[in-house]
């Protein structure tokens, strides 16, 4: 198996793959001792622990008709962000994964801020203040 960095380009460090094999496991997302892994369709990528700055969820509502009414599909997404922006999106199976990948995130990565940015405001919005 190759284990791929964000930019395209696989790995040749045995030390990743052991960590790899070794690391937790919640959905396409592996939490290691010193990588973030995340599946792509077939790829492996991974990201160091070094490279993070910013990590939170992402909630999307997805309005969905079913046999009996409306409601919200909720899709709960970890979004990483580094010096350069965001990095990865990655989803998650459902919201109690996605709390358990934050707590175990915020414990390896006490440094890292896990706050969401502000969201921009609308026109009308801004409009009233």
């Amino acid at each position: 198996m190759k284990l791929y960095a964000l930019d395209g380009t696989p790995s040749k460090e045995k030390e990743l793959l052991t960590e790899f094999q070794e690391a937790r496991e919640i959905g396409a997302l592996k939490i290691g001792e010193a990588n973030l892994f995340f599946r792509v369709r077939l790829r492996q990528y991974y990201i160091p622990f070094t490279d993070i700055k910013r990590c939170f969820r992402r909630v999307y509502m997805v309005p969905a008709t079913m046999c009996c009414g409306k409601g919200n599909l909720d899709i709960e997404n970890l979004v990483i962000q580094g010096e350069a922006g965001e990095l990865a999106q990655i989803q998650l199976p459902g919201t109690k994964a996605a709390k358990e990948v934050i707590r175990v995130l915020r414990q390896k990565l006490p440094e890292v801020d896990f706050s969401s940015p502000a969201r921009p405001k609308t026109e009308e919005e801004a409009a009233r203040t």
